[in-house]
């Protein structure tokens, strides 16, 4: 039973989405809160497998909450994933880089919704193409900064994490690598560990801050689903 919470403002929002997912077997919402400072004490409270926050509340916002959430180890477990009405802002890049599995906007399609909220319970990033193009356009502008870990990695490991960026799941990175799926698990579950890395978006966020990913024919496929 994947275990949901619930974190936004508008209490007809958290309605509608209650009831999307109170009625798909296997999730069950186990908490509601109205803005992050109550999401934090509730995930405490009943350890859910997904975290979905409302980006902007008042007082404690999705992203402070986000913080928080990834700053407690009791927490590690807990996959947040950012919901917004405006698409990929600031405040998703900077919730991604606080430990945010991914984000949804509000008017997705309630099939992909639920779909979601199965992919983000997994580990999985929610990197949707557009949301990819949209890392890809921050980093073309820029020059890439090498991140504090990069060094820590085996070259194995940065050809695996280069290839999370491109949306590859461990059977693709397997068959890339010319490696097992057993293998090629191992490679990215170090890189996470070395990295600080809660999940596999903030895998995608550090390979195009530190260059090892850079625009390409591949760049902009889904992550795994």
């Amino acid at each position: 039973m994947i275990r949901v919470l619930l974190a936004d403002d508008q209490p007809l929002i958290r309605s509608g989405f209650r009831a999307l997912l109170d009625a798909e077997p296997g999730i069950e919402v186990v908490a509601e809160a109205a803005d992050g400072g109550e999401a934090v004490t509730l995930a405490a409270r009943h350890l859910p497998d997904v975290a979905l926050l409302d980006v902007r509340m008042p007082g404690v916002d999705g992203l402070e909450a986000t913080r928080r959430i990834a700053a407690d180890p009791a927490l590690a477990a807990v996959h947040v994933v950012i919901l917004t009405n405006y698409g990929f802002d600031e405040y998703v890049f900077d919730a991604l880089r606080a430990g945010a599995a991914g984000f949804l906007v509000k008017d997705i399609r309630p099939e992909d919704f639920l779909h979601a909220v199965r992919v983000a319970a997994r580990g999985d990033a929610l990197l949707a193409p557009s949301i990819t193009r949209k890392l890809i356009d921050r980093y073309v502008t820029q020059p890439p900064v090498p991140g504090a870990g990069l060094a820590e990695l085996t070259n194995r490991e940065r050809e695996a994490v280069a290839l999370v960026a491109r949306g590859l799941s461990n059977d693709e990175i397997a068959a890339r690598m010319v490696i097992s799926p057993l293998t090629a698990k191992t490679h990215v579950n170090r890189a996470m560990t070395k990295l600080r890395a809660r999940d596999r978006a903030q895998l995608v966020v550090f390979a195009f801050e530190s260059g090892l990913a850079r625009p390409g024919p591949q760049a902009g496929r889904p992550a795994p689903a």
